[in-house]
């Protein structure tokens, strides 16, 4: 197979040479271009305070019972000065001593935001900015119950969560969107990034197979129920037991379950989660069929108590905003008599209520609220948004008793929550928990191969192993679109036994799965590796990592993850990583950019290696590479300052002049740290001379690293406008961050 960036990297860097040099003043030994400075805008980066991590809001222990609640005045404000004196804590109506309690805000004052990001132009967007821990505000799951939306609900679901993304969402907040029926390679991982939001939202659509129809309400005179169409067939159900069991099974294997992994999956994170479920309703009761509403309100018991350990409050919005339940133009009452048609008004009335009750039940239950008979669906996610303002700890001592067994099984005990103080307030809590401690719920020990699928499979990932992963798109002549990825480990998290002569050797199982954005698998690889390594290539090893490479061919374009699971032998210790990537339809003839290579090198070698013939960037982080410092290769990309950063990409249909058969095409080169622009380098016309394919420019470049610019994380983006091309299509971006160290 070609390697579509080969091009680039044999070409680089006489005659596309761009040397910018970012620090104060002006290299000596190179007079031409001059050099530039960074933009006065450049901010200043302060000492950031490390937030402590509250893993333990909930606890259920012999010692502690410690609970969260959220209390707000008569017009919905948080109250924060409330004291243990002017609150009283029942459990099962019996008043408990109040041992703790505070009040965490969930937003500190001094911790610093990344800033606003404004758009340069609608055609360049500004890169995302990758949060760290301590300018986190909110951390928010959006669950779109596609299992249960209508045809119609489908729609205004997606442009609520657009104009979410659009106006709503704060460069401090992390965003998950998950579909319920999209399968295990559909959840996304929590990202600032609004492209992959976008992507997300695109692909709900109506499913068939929804519990929902067409509308909030099936017409009178019609069974929305009796065929239902799948990919391949026509499945024909008939009767109302059929149909009932068909809801439940949507209902609680599909909803419930999505909803139960994205619990188990928020366990691990630190401090107070949210999740927002938008759905057209969740039926818990049915009058004609106690049983089955037992069997379902078991299980939603379980996710709440799953949900109240776990730390997270479950938020609920009815998509199907304020219906009319009287008759409508869809309803069909031919042949039908005055009763008939109030009976089937009555039910469709108490349908929907019933539905709404399941909603509110799973809110109250985790301390939400449920957001319902309102059309403006992005005033309920604001309210949302609004209550995440901060909540106080409650503990108190639990009796023996609290523990006990009655009839062999743990009783569920009940919560409440008085506010003694003058005034009316409005408290919410959690509802109760089965009097089982933490310590009991041991969860189950996972096989091996287990621990790496639940990693790989998790929109959370796994830490016990650091990895790097870098995802690129390219497009190779003959293969097609291909995805070229660099997985960089972290050799400090892996234990390797020694072996005679000196040599170190660690056992690692490897796993990567390609996702589609319907989450269907694309490609997968699996393999054992026993690497053996001694003297100077350990220690580099152990120091610095090392770097796996893999190429994954791409069938059709759309947007993509790949998720890398690695564990290792001896420790046990699993980590896991993932990156998001669109790929573009290159057939469609319009203008598009690779993903960019990046890597480091010194001044000294940059100088000689472009003062004879052209250079080549290895694509690896190899620890036999001499010519690449520790850390400043492809996959880590960590430069100091002072270091010459080299990059190359191709560019993919630019349109020909008609008359000179060449293209006409400028590029730019933009940096960007903490969300900020710093640097804009000036658009250069590109000289096409001597590329063998006008329809795959290779472009490379360099520019050198102030030494007095501030450590951090930083974004590099490339620009490039098609002069020839239509207005809409005449600009394309790509970028790529890297991060500068002392």
């Amino acid at each position: 197979m070609t390697d579509p960036w080969g091009v680039v990297m044999s070409r680089v860097f006489l005659a596309t040479l761009l040397i910018v040099n970012l620090s104060v003043g002006a290299l000596a030994q190179r007079p031409q271009p001059t050099p530039v400075n960074p933009t006065s805008e450049t901010p200043t980066q302060t000492q950031q305070p490390t937030r402590q991590a509250d893993d333990d809001v909930v606890r259920i222990s012999t010692n502690l019972v410690q609970i969260d609640a959220v209390v707000t005045d008569s017009k919905g404000r948080v109250v924060t000065d409330l004291t243990a004196e002017e609150f009283d804590i029942l459990e099962d109506g019996k008043s408990q001593k109040i041992t703790n309690l505070s009040f965490v805000p969930l937003v500190a004052k001094d911790v610093a935001s990344p800033g606003p990001v404004t758009p340069l132009d609608k055609n360049a967007p500004v890169p995302p900015v990758r949060l760290r821990p301590d300018q986190v505000r909110r951390t928010m799951a959006l669950v779109v119950d596609d299992l249960g939306l209508s045809f119609e609900s489908t729609y205004f679901v997606r442009e609520a969560l657009k104009k979410f993304i659009d106006q709503q969402m704060q460069p401090n907040d992390l965003v998950a969107i998950i579909r319920t029926g999209g399968g295990i390679g559909a959840l996304q991982q929590f990202t600032s990034d609004k492209r992959q939001l976008y992507a997300a939202v695109e692909k709900i659509k109506w499913s068939p197979q929804s519990r929902g129809g067409i509308s909030a309400f099936a017409p009178l005179g019609a069974d929305p129920f009796n065929s239902r169409r799948t990919d391949d067939q026509t499945v024909e159900r008939s009767g109302s037991e059929d149909v009932d069991q068909f809801r439940e099974d949507l209902f609680a294997v599909g909803t419930l379950g999505a909803l139960n992994y994205v619990v188990r999956g928020l366990k691990d994170l630190p401090g107070r989660k949210s999740v927002l479920l938008l759905s057209d309703g969740l039926k818990i009761f049915n009058t004609s069929d106690p049983a089955r509403s037992s069997r379902i309100l078991a299980r939603l018991r379980s996710l709440t108590d799953m949900a109240n350990r776990a730390s997270v409050v479950i938020y609920t919005l009815d998509a199907r905003g304020l219906p009319v339940t009287s008759l409508t133009a869809s309803d069909n009452t031919f042949d039908m008599s005055a009763d008939e048609v109030e009976q089937g008004l009555n039910d469709r009335r108490a349908s929907f209520f019933e539905s709404q009750q399941g909603l509110i039940y799973l809110a109250d239950q985790t301390g939400g609220f449920s957001v319902r008979n309102n059309n403006d669906l992005n005033r309920g996610i604001r309210r949302v948004i609004e209550d995440q303002k901060g909540y106080y700890l409650i503990g108190y001592r639990p009796d023996e008793s609290t523990f006990d067994r009655v009839s062999g099984r743990r009783k569920f005990h009940r919560l409440s929550l008085k506010v003694k103080r003058a005034g009316k307030f409005n408290v919410r809590m959690r509802t109760g928990f089965y009097g089982v401690t933490d310590e009991e719920r041991v969860p189950p020990k996972l096989t091996p191969v287990e621990k790496m699928v639940a990693a790989l499979v998790s929109p959370f990932g796994a830490a016990g192993v650091r990895l790097r992963l870098t995802s690129l798109f390219a497009s190779d002549p003959k293969a097609g679109p291909i995805m070229r990825s660099f997985l960089h480990i972290d050799g400090r998290d892996l234990t390797f036994t020694k072996e005679a002569d000196g040599w170190n050797k660690v056992v690692l199982d490897t796993m990567a799965i390609t996702f589609g954005d319907n989450g269907v698998i694309v490609d997968e690889v699996s393999r054992t590796q026993t690497i053996r390594v001694k003297g100077p290539a350990y220690e580099r090893v152990m120091k610095d990592g090392f770097t796996y490479n893999l190429t994954v061919p791409i069938k059709k374009p759309g947007a993509y993850q790949l998720r890398t699971a690695l564990r290792d032998g001896v420790s046990d210790r699993v980590g896991a990583a993932s990156q998001f990537i669109e790929v573009p339809d290159i057939k469609k003839n319009r203008l598009v950019i690779s993903g960019i290579l990046l890597k480091g090198t010194t001044l000294q070698n940059f100088n000689k290696s472009s003062s004879g013939a052209p250079t080549e960037i290895s694509a690896s982080d190899d620890p036999s590479d001499e010519e690449t410092p520790p850390g400043a290769g492809v996959a880590l990309r960590h430069f100091a300052r002072g270091m010459v950063m080299e990059f190359g990409y191709v560019i993919y249909n630019a349109q020909l002049n008609k008359s000179t058969g060449t293209p006409q095409v400028q590029t730019q080169v933009r940096l960007f740290h903490n969300g900020q622009q710093v640097f804009t380098g000036e658009e250069k016309a590109f000289d096409a001379a001597n590329q063998p394919d006008l329809k795959r420019l290779a472009v490379g470049g360099a520019m050198q690293l102030g030494k007095e610019m501030e450590p951090g994380e930083y974004v590099l983006q490339i620009v490039v406008t098609d002069l020839l091309a239509k207005e809409k299509h005449r600009v394309a971006t790509q970028w790529i961050d890297f991060e500068i160290v002392k």
